[in-house]
């Protein structure tokens, strides 16, 4: 299994659970009753993974609910870090001036 620590948590379902174990979106879907809408947006990476769907992949995939979350908040702080990285450093910067007297 591999972890892709800057991918959605879609991509890591996709490519570390439902390939390797032949599961398709629909037979998640159906096993979970989780909808098959939602579990197509979250493998597209249009939707986050919700603590109702962490509780409900870590039930079928015999791992946590906090894995599933751990994926998803890991990605949403790098994707933030990203579209954030010019004002984090004038952040930084401007408290540099207050935490080194």
């Amino acid at each position: 299994m591999v972890l892709h620590l800057h991918s959605h948590p879609g991509t890591v379902l996709m490519e570390n659970f439902l390939i390797p174990l032949n599961i398709s979106a629909y037979r998640l879907s159906k096993i979970t009753e989780i909808p098959q809408t939602r579990i197509s947006r979250i493998i597209k990476g249009q939707r986050r993974i919700t603590t109702d769907t962490a509780l409900r992949f870590a039930s079928f995939f015999g791992n946590s609910a906090q894995y599933w979350l751990d994926l998803q908040n890991r990605f949403d702080i790098e994707k933030e870090k990203h579209s954030l990285k010019e004002k984090l450093a004038l952040i930084r910067k401007n408290a540099l001036k207050y935490t080194q007297q």
